[in-house]
């Protein structure tokens, strides 16, 4: 989902050449796959009569909704998207860098791909380039150190790579 704090500058959001496909990909799967199996359920519940108390009508046209509403946000996503193709960078943290970072507290490492909104996926390491560590890392580069505001409090990580 695309929220308002994604906007990247003028109403635009960044996003990976990876992420803008995978956007690409469920809006046609939507339109083409979804939305068919959609339809034909609302088809086939309105076969059984009185739609005023149909149980399997109103939960295919809550579905539609909802569909129909994702397909709005992902063409509106696609429209206003830049994206931002890895390796221009010259060794300096932007969105679609691979960041090996040190954090100096508790002398461990860790291995972050910096993503934009739209595709962070902490779990995997996918981390927004609007998180607070993201967003402490743009511009840096190997060797730099940057002090980070986490929920956790202050932490200090140093840049060991950037691909």
């Amino acid at each position: 989902m695309v929220s308002e704090s994604a906007a990247g500058y003028n109403g635009h959001f960044v996003v990976t050449a990876e992420g803008y496909k995978k956007l690409q990909d469920e809006l046609e799967y939507l339109k083409s796959v979804k939305a068919p199996e959609v339809a034909e359920r609302i088809k086939q519940a309105t076969s059984f009569g009185d739609l005023s108390e149909n149980a399997e009508y109103e939960e295919a046209k809550n579905e539609q909704g909802f569909m129909n509403g994702r397909i709005i946000e992902l063409e509106n996503a696609l429209r206003n998207a830049v994206v931002i193709e890895k390796g221009a960078s010259g060794g300096i943290v932007e969105v679609g860098s691979v960041v090996r970072v040190k954090d100096l507290e508790y002398n461990e490492e860790d291995e972050y791909t910096i993503v934009g909104f739209s595709e962070s996926d902490p779990a995997r390491m996918r981390i927004s380039n609007e998180s607070p560590i993201g967003a402490a890392l743009l511009g840096a580069k190997k060797g730099d150190e940057v002090t980070v505001t986490t929920p956790g409090g202050l932490t200090r990580l140093k840049v060991l790579k950037v691909t």
